[in-house]
């Protein structure tokens, strides 16, 4: 039996997984996203990956997390130039959807980046945890979509498994390691399809250095790609991928010297070879299934860290 009560903030409870409601209200919405905005700040300005670890997950906690962690093994003392974040003009989209994840979208400006548009994916798998940040794209003010939405301004979160899209969105983090390893149909030209892979053709050989990439799709758990439906009737995805690139000098030559923060992520003695370890989260638009218009994915939005670093 499904039991739904009704809590004197207006928060649907929900005891089961079958009945279809907005999966949060816009009031926890907004909460959740002063909250995280709070931790991160405090993260920051100590360089301090524990203080937000409760609000973050999936690819922002790969991304953020080893940028803390490099950041501290050079300025133990903290940041001394932090500024903290700070977004206005939040809007929240928020589906109707069955089951879990829960998950909404935060769309603000902020005092960072420019006029670009920071959007949030927030996820948690049950009532008793905290939405968590698992997705963070910047997108170009112009290439923020237009939701599909009901009369009551609820969205609709697409299954990743769903056949109405010119590709399920489950199969786009594994297209997408094919594609940057072989190229091919399925992405639309730009930065972070066809060019990122003429910048690594160029950069795959050079005067006694050789550069090896491998791409590899993460689906499960806060990796998962989460999906929603578009106003053309496409979708906004997004997705999570790792990538290595793996630097080998030829002998009697050295690898590039690099940075403090790399080698504060780097594990074993780079005599040889240094093997650079990346989690990259995606914002794509996926068309609806035999739609017109550009053929293949668009991706509008790629945020990119590196997480690991291995020397040989």
């Amino acid at each position: 039996m499904t039991v739904l009560s009704l809590t004197a903030s207006g928060c649907v409870v929900v005891h089961g997984e079958r009945e279809v409601l907005p999966v949060t209200t816009r009031a926890e919405a907004a909460t959740a996203l002063r909250q995280f905005t709070d931790a991160y700040n405090k993260a920051d300005k100590a360089y301090d990956r524990s203080l937000d670890a409760g609000h973050v997950t999936g690819a922002l906690a790969d991304i953020d997390g080893a940028r803390l962690k490099a950041a501290h093994a050079s300025s133990p003392g903290g940041n001394p130039g932090s500024i903290p974040l700070k977004l206005s003009d939040a809007k929240f989209t928020i589906p109707k959807k069955a089951g879990w994840p829960r998950w909404f979208v935060a769309d603000a400006t902020a005092n960072k980046g420019g006029s670009a548009h920071w959007l949030f994916v927030f996820t948690r798998h049950s009532l008793s945890q905290p939405f968590q940040v698992a997705y963070l794209t910047l997108l170009a003010p112009g290439a923020v979509p237009e939701f599909k939405k009901d009369k009551d301004g609820w969205a609709e979160a697409i299954p990743a498994d769903s056949k109405e899209l010119a590709y399920p969105p489950q199969d786009l983090s594994r297209m997408y390691a094919t594609y940057l390893k072989s190229g091919g149909s399925g992405f639309a030209p730009g930065p972070h399809t066809s060019d990122w892979r003429q910048q690594r053709i160029k950069s795959a050989r050079k005067p006694g250095l050789v550069t090896q990439y491998v791409d590899e799709p993460l689906t499960s758990g806060d990796y998962a790609p989460l999906a929603l439906r578009t106003a053309d009737g496409g979708a906004l995805v997004f997705f999570t991928s790792r990538h290595f690139a793996k630097q080998t000098a030829a002998v009697g030559a050295a690898i590039p010297t690099f940075t403090k923060q790399v080698q504060s992520l780097t594990k074993g003695e780079v005599k040889q070879s240094l093997t650079l370890e990346f989690i990259s989260n995606q914002a794509a638009l996926d068309p609806k299934k035999g739609a017109s218009g550009p053929a293949g994915v668009s991706l509008v939005g790629r945020i990119q860290g590196l997480t690991g670093a291995r020397g040989e």
